[in-house]
C-alpha cells in the first residue's frame, strides 16, 4: 500500500481536529495548542497527533491529559468528516521540536556573541610557509 493515503488522512486529521479543539472542546485544562503534525498507520487504524503547547511543563501535561481524554468524543466526528470506514485510535503527543529549535537557535546566538567578543585570529605564518 502506498503512503499517499495515510499522509492525506494525516493532513485531514490535523485540519479536523484543529477545528474541533478550537470550536467544540471547552475544557479549561486545554491551553493554547497548535497541532504540528500527525502520523497515520498504513491501515488507517492508528494516528498519533503531535501538539505544541504554550506554557510550563504542568500546563503541557494538563493539556495532553485533556486532549487524550476527549479523543472518544472526537473520533466519531473525525471519522465522519474524513469519510473513513473505521475510526482511528488517536493519541496526542507533545512535539518538542519547536522547543529544541529555540534551544539550538540560542546556542548558535551564544556562539556568535562569543566569536564577536573573542575573535579567532589567523595563525601566524610558520617559517616553512614563508
Amino acid at each position: 500500500m502506498s503512503g499517499i493515503r495515510p499522509e492525506r488522512v494525516a493532513t485531514q486529521l490535523i485540519d479536523i481536529l484543529s477545528e474541533l479543539i478550537r470550536k467544540e472542546l471547552r475544557d479549561p485544562r486545554i491551553g493554547f495548542v497548535t497541532l504540528t503534525g500527525a502520523t497515520v498507520s498504513h491501515d488507517l487504524r492508528h494516528a498519533k497527533v503531535f501538539v505544541s503547547v504554550m506554557g510550563d511543563d504542568e500546563a503541557r501535561k494538563q493539556t495532553l491529559r485533556a486532549l487524550n481524554g476527549a479523543v472518544g468524543a472526537m473520533r466519531g466526528e473525525v471519522t465522519r468528516q474524513a469519510r473513513l470506514r473505521i475510526a482511528p485510535e488517536i493519541v496526542f503527543a507533545y512535539d518538542d521540536g519547536i522547543e529544541r529549535g529555540q534551544r539550538i537557535f540560542a546556542l548558535l546566538n551564544d556562539i556568535e556573541e562569543d566569536r564577536k567578543l573573542n575573535p579567532i585570529l589567523p595563525d601566524e605564518e610558520t617559517p616553512e610557509e614563508a
